[in-house]
């Protein structure tokens, strides 16, 4: 089996920048999917075996202290317990759940809120957050935009787009959205029945997720196989959105995910989602268009907005249906000059 991509952007400064990129580039093409981790030069047996798998050595590489992640993982499971165990309970209870005999198509057994951080937050607005638990996702949502921001740069060197592009492409006329999903995963009676979340594609753009380090789940499809993201601690998932695709002309593809419910432990799961502004116009990048593609361009063109509406009600089917129901309302768009921050 193959090794789960292997990123040290530390490397990125120094001698090894080109084949560092190479491997980012790999991880976008043949996965989707890549892990940064967060790594102190010590002689422990647990860090030589993030050595083997995932690095990234510096607090400069994904600009996140391990005390911040250690707090958000702290409150965020406080608040779980305290504010939404009992009511995940009750809504099993409700619907049956506990004594499912055939498997369950159209739920998800997740306990979920979402936080909107740009263009305007709602921070304030979430109830049963406490003081400590809102400064503390702010400060992470701040970091988490500057990596997305210093990604999206390296994917666009990969590409051989001007520095800036992708960022340009999803702002809009307001700036980029980027919210967080904060969710748990209870232990599953019937892991068999019920996906703690079905197989789906992101809609979005670029995906940075910190999730449990102790409980397993989430899995990627590669080559018709079900592969675990392996949990480590301290690590940040990086994962690219249909947006991504169509952008790259399907140079870079979004990738089937899904989360297996488990019996023991509860999975924290904290997404989030760099995505375009709801009236950008996304579509290939002209430089990533062949001359004989143009007349007949595989992807279409369209405004998020529009996508999102109609994501929402196919989230758990294929995605190549939705690019093409996108086509048909493509010759509507105006295909103005990219907005810029």
């Amino acid at each position: 089996m193959e090794t789960f991509p292997v990123v040290d952007l530390s490397l990125v400064n120094g001698e090894e920048r080109a084949a560092t990129l190479e491997k980012i580039n790999d991880a976008c093409e043949n996965w989707g999917f890549f892990e940064l981790v967060r790594f102190s030069h010590t002689n422990n047996l647990f860090d030589v075996f993030v050595d083997v798998h995932y690095l990234q050595m510096k607090l400069v590489n994904h600009g996140i202290s391990h005390d911040l992640l250690d707090a958000v993982e702290r409150l965020t499971k406080e608040h779980y317990r305290k504010t939404m165990e009992q009511r995940f309970k009750e809504m099993v209870a409700a619907k049956g759940l506990d004594d499912v005999q055939s498997e369950i198509h159209d739920l998800d057994w997740e306990s979920t809120f979402f936080l909107r951080h740009l263009p305007e937050s709602n921070l304030a607005e979430i109830p049963d957050l406490g003081e400590d638990y809102r400064k503390t996702m702010k400060e992470f949502a701040v970091e988490l935009e500057k990596l997305a921001e210093k990604l999206l740069d390296l994917l666009c060197e990969n590409l051989g787009l001007e520095k800036g592009y992708l960022k340009k492409v999803f702002y809009g006329s307001k700036g980029p959205n980027f919210g967080t999903k904060v969710s748990n995963y209870p232990p599953c009676p019937k892991p068999d029945l019920i996906k703690g979340l079905r197989a789906h594609t992101d809609a979005g753009g670029i995906i940075l997720l910190f999730q449990d380090d102790k409980v397993s789940g989430l899995q990627l499809l590669k080559d018709g196989q079900w592969i675990d993201v392996p949990p480590m601690k301290h690590s940040i998932v990086i994962n690219l959105g249909d947006q991504l695709e169509v952008i790259t002309n399907g140079k870079y593809k979004s990738v089937l995910h899904r989360v297996l419910a488990q019996t023991d432990g509860t999975r924290m799961s904290i997404a989030s989602f760099y995505n375009p502004g709801r009236d950008a116009v996304i579509y290939p990048a002209p430089e990533l268009v062949e001359k004989e593609e143009k007349e007949t361009q595989i992807y279409p063109k369209f405004v998020f907005e529009d996508y999102m509406k109609l994501y929402a009600g196919l989230k758990f089917q294929a995605k190549e249906p939705r690019f093409e129901a996108m086509k048909a309302v493509e010759s509507t768009i105006n295909m103005g000059p990219i907005a810029t921050a």
